[in-house]
C-alpha cells in the first residue's frame, strides 16, 4: 500500500507534475524576469500577514516583527517580499522594497489567465483556472490579494495542503510563472493561435469572411 502510494505520488494527479518548485528555483525565475520599466507611481501594495519574532539571548529577549507583502500595478505585473525589523512600519517598507526588486510580468489573457495551472511550493498547492468575463476573483486569503494587485480579475483559484501564507504566496507566484503566452506556444510549435485553441475552423472561416 506505502509502495504504490509513493508511486501515485510521483506520478502526480491529472497528469501535473507532483515535484515542487524549490526555493533556489523560484529565485532565479524571479531574476530572470524581473521587470524594471514600470511606473512606481501605479504600483499597489497589500499586507498579507505580519508575525512576531522574539529572539532569546543572553541579556534577555529580542522583539522583532516580519511582514509578508505584495505588490503590483494591476496591469499584469506582480511582485512580493519580505522585511524584517524592530517596528511594524519599517518591516512593512522593506517588504514593499523586496517585492518592487522581485516584480515580474504575467502572461494574462484579458482579464483572466490563458490555461489552468497548478503551482507547488513546499506543502503547498495553489489551483488556478481560467473564468468567463463577469464570474470575479473566486479566492480566499493571500491568493486573492496576489490576483488583485496583478489586475486579474475572473479566476477560479483552490488552495491546498497548508494555509502557511509565505507558502502559499510561492505556490501562487510559481503558478504564475508557469503560464504561458499562446502565440510564444504557437510558434514554437510552428503552428498558428487558432489551431492551438482548438477552434474550429469554421468559425475562423466565418469571423474572417465577416471582417
Amino acid at each position: 500500500m506505502a509502495a504504490s502510494r509513493r508511486s501515485q505520488t510521483r506520478r502526480g494527479k491529472r497528469g501535473y507534475s507532483s515535484k515542487p518548485m524549490s526555493k533556489q528555483i523560484l529565485r532565479d525565475s524571479l531574476a530572470v524576469r524581473r521587470l524594471l520599466e514600470v511606473n512606481p507611481s501605479d504600483l499597489k501594495d497589500d499586507v498579507i500577514a505580519i508575525n512576531r519574532v522574539t529572539k532569546v539571548v543572553k541579556g534577555g529577549k529580542n522583539l522583532s516583527f516580519s511582514a509578508l507583502v505584495v505588490v503590483g500595478d494591476n496591469h499584469g505585473h506582480a511582485g512580493f517580499g519580505m522585511g524584517k525589523a524592530r517596528e511594524v512600519p519599517m518591516a512593512i517598507k522593506k517588504g514593499i522594497e523586496q517585492a518592487k526588486k522581485n516584480l515580474i510580468k504575467l502572461n494574462l489573457k484579458g482579464t483572466s489567465i490563458p490555461h489552468q495551472v497548478l503551482g507547488r511550493y513546499g506543502s503547498a498547492q495553489v489551483l488556478l483556472k481560467p473564468a468567463a468575463e463577469g464570474t470575479g476573483v473566486i479566492a480566499g486569503g493571500p491568493v486573492r490579494k496576489v490576483m488583485q494587485v496583478a489586475g486579474i480579475h475572473n479566476v477560479l483559484t483552490k488552495s491546498l495542503g497548508t494555509s502557511n501564507p509565505h507558502n502559499v504566496i510561492k505556490a501562487t507566484f510559481a503558478a504564475l510563472l508557469s503560464l504561458k503566452d499562446a502565440a510564444h506556444v504557437a510558434e514554437m510549435r510552428s503552428k498558428t493561435v487558432d489551431e492551438i485553441s482548438g477552434r474550429p475552423q469554421k468559425a475562423v472561416a466565418a469571423e474572417s469572411t465577416n471582417g
